[in-house]
């Protein structure tokens, strides 16, 4: 084997410390670990073992319970302290049941008593290399999910939706039932994501349910599962949605479609954490936590007899509710430029950005598919564009005609009349980007107002009139 190929082994096999008094110990570690390809240094003093062990340079530590300086306790525990994702190993020529059961309470990955021959001490060490990789890679897992699913993939700086970025931070960390209201296309599923990715339950799965895609019959037989035989078509057992959801999150979305049947059912799980299968005999036991949504008011439901009252109060425990595009219009102009970037390097496409006429019209339109509209529509854009800049003549017709109307539709009479309706419409058309202007200054400055003045030129205290003349409010 090369020179550089042991090298590489030996970085991706991990870095050992040894702690112990005795330099035969030290020399047999050396001697049995290196050729395996870790990359091993030892020390024969205790105070020198607590401070190379929580230094954070190495990933197992061996280390011997009796040392005439710093017994192996004490370095176990300053290690734990400062380093509690290193892995531990304790060795002794006085292996007793309370010393070892002491040492795993501290912490220790395992012990190892005196004598040991060459193929345990490989054993051990290899165990607690790989559960020290396999925390590594869950916690790289997470950060991951976070960073796909968590607030920061929310776009938005309105006051709506600082509010609700705040009620998911309270209720995350709970279990507590969470429905989200909304119009179709606000990001309701995106919103329960980001509650499952900061709760105590983001290691387990989420699993998302469109209530309005199957048949009554479909639909229970999806969330409850089934047993072979129980209908038509079940030539094999099939677990439910609760069952895989175990642990983890279920998001059940347009829960108003549920037939009153199901909700009965879906009831029965909520209060008391079990469900029996479609032709099933006996119940099984979940722990789910429930995140439901509806572009529906559940309320008017419930009056007509369509949803059952004692399940609309089981799950309105946290309501939360996204507010609609056209309710937070300083949040387009950064959802233009946000799906703009996505799709722009989606497709290779050189767009450099929108005219300040197109960011107009897309500011002061209605969006009533709110942000899958407003997406749908920019990577349309994008890929119809034919410059490098977006302009008001690549948008839908129905854009323009909508900014060249006046209040009235009467056309103005005298020159009296045409100023003042200039005037206005001037002031229509700049106000938009505008208020982009602000905003994106702002968001690159991370909403430091003093930078955020100072790149643009233009003096704070002018800078912050801006604001208060677009209702921008500086972030908490």
């Amino acid at each position: 084997m090369s020179a550089a190929s042991t090298m590489q082994r030996k970085e991706q096999a991990g870095k050992i410390l040894v702690v112990d008094d005795e330099p035969i110990v030290c020399k047999s570690c050396l001697r049995v670990l290196t050729p395996e390809g870790y990359s091993v240094s030892v020390t024969q003093s205790g105070d020198e073992g607590i401070e190379k062990g929580a230094s954070g340079d190495f990933d197992v530590v061996i280390v011997d319970l009796k040392m005439p300086d710093v017994d192996g306790m004490q370095v176990l525990r300053a290690i734990k302290e400062n380093q509690p994702d290193v892995e531990v190993i304790v060795i002794t020529g006085y292996s007793t049941i309370s010393t070892a059961v002491a040492a795993m309470k501290l912490g220790a990955i395992d012990y190892l008593p005196k004598p040991f021959a060459p193929d345990e001490l490989c054993v051990v060490v290899d165990k607690a290399m790989e559960k020290r990789r396999l925390i590594a890679e869950n916690r790289d897992l997470r950060e991951r999910l976070e960073e796909k699913f968590g607030l920061n993939n929310m776009i938005g700086k309105s006051k709506a939706m600082r509010d609700v970025y705040s009620l998911v931070r309270k209720v995350a960390p709970t279990n507590s039932t969470v429905l989200i209201s909304g119009e179709s296309g606000t990001g309701k599923e995106l919103l329960a994501r980001a509650i499952h990715c900061y709760s105590s339950r983001k290691e387990k799965q989420f699993f998302p349910a469109d209530c309005s895609a199957l048949a009554p019959t479909l639909l229970e037989s999806e969330l409850f599962g089934h047993v072979k035989g129980s209908f038509t078509g079940a030539i094999v057992t099939k677990p439910g949605l609760f069952e895989l959801a175990d642990g983890g999150t279920l998001f059940l979305d347009e829960i108003g479609n549920i037939s009153l049947e199901t909700q009965g059912k879906l009831l029965r799980v909520l209060e008391e954490n079990e469900f029996k299968p479609v032709g099933g005999t006996e119940h099984k036991s979940v722990d789910v936590r429930l995140i439901a949504a509806t572009n529906k008011t559940l309320e008017e439901l419930t009056r007509r007899g369509a949803f059952r009252e004692d399940l609309f109060y089981r799950i309105n425990v946290f309501p939360i509710t996204l507010p609609p595009l056209r309710e937070r219009k300083d949040d387009i102009s950064l959802l233009a430029w946000h799906f703009l970037k996505q799709h722009r390097d989606e497709t290779g496409k050189d767009v450099q950005g929108f005219t300040c006429e197109a960011m107009n019209l897309l500011a002061n339109a209605q969006w009533p598919g709110n942000v899958r509209e407003l997406k749908n529509t920019i990577e349309r854009l994008v890929i119809t564009g034919e410059g490098k800049m977006i302009g008001a003549g690549d948008l839908p017709e129905s854009f323009r005609k909508a900014t060249n109307t006046w209040e009235n539709g009467a056309v103005p009479q005298t020159r009296d009349e045409l100023k003042e309706l200039k005037k206005r419409l001037r002031q229509a058309a700049t106000e938009g980007i505008e208020r982009s202007f602000v905003l994106e200054a702002l968001e690159r400055n991370n909403w430091n107002i003093t930078k955020a003045a100072r790149e643009t030129g233009i003096q704070r205290p002018n800078f912050h009139a801006l604001m208060r003349k677009h209702g921008i409010r500086r972030q908490s």
